[in-house]
């Protein structure tokens, strides 16, 4: 199970994740996101995954998408931040390979 919850400022769109990032809600958290994550407006897109417990390889993939568009995460603990960092280092790379453009 995974709940996510949206919350929104003038400044920010955060996105609180709890429990497990792994299918069928990955393609749960795309479709929720979807909307609001196009629709910024100049805002910042916080992902908050500290409460997350497992993330399959399905969840990381959602993850990079995010990370490709510029969200920024909030995240504790010795398995999500290895994650995050694995991450950050795909999507710079996917970034290079593309000549400086995200996917």
């Amino acid at each position: 199970m995974l709940k996510i919850s949206i919350s929104e400022t003038e400044t920010r769109l955060r996105v609180v994740l709890e429990g497990k990032l792994v299918a069928p809600w990955t393609d749960e958290l795309r479709n929720v996101c979807q909307g609001p994550a196009s629709e910024l407006d100049h805002r910042e897109l916080v992902i908050d995954v500290r409460g997350v417990s497992v993330i399959s390889a399905d969840g990381e993939d959602v993850l990079l998408a995010f990370m490709t568009r510029g969200a920024k995460f909030r995240g504790t603990g010795v398995f999500t931040k290895q994650v995050l960092k694995q991450l950050a280092r795909r999507a710079r790379r996917n970034v290079q390979e593309n000549g400086g453009r995200c996917r």
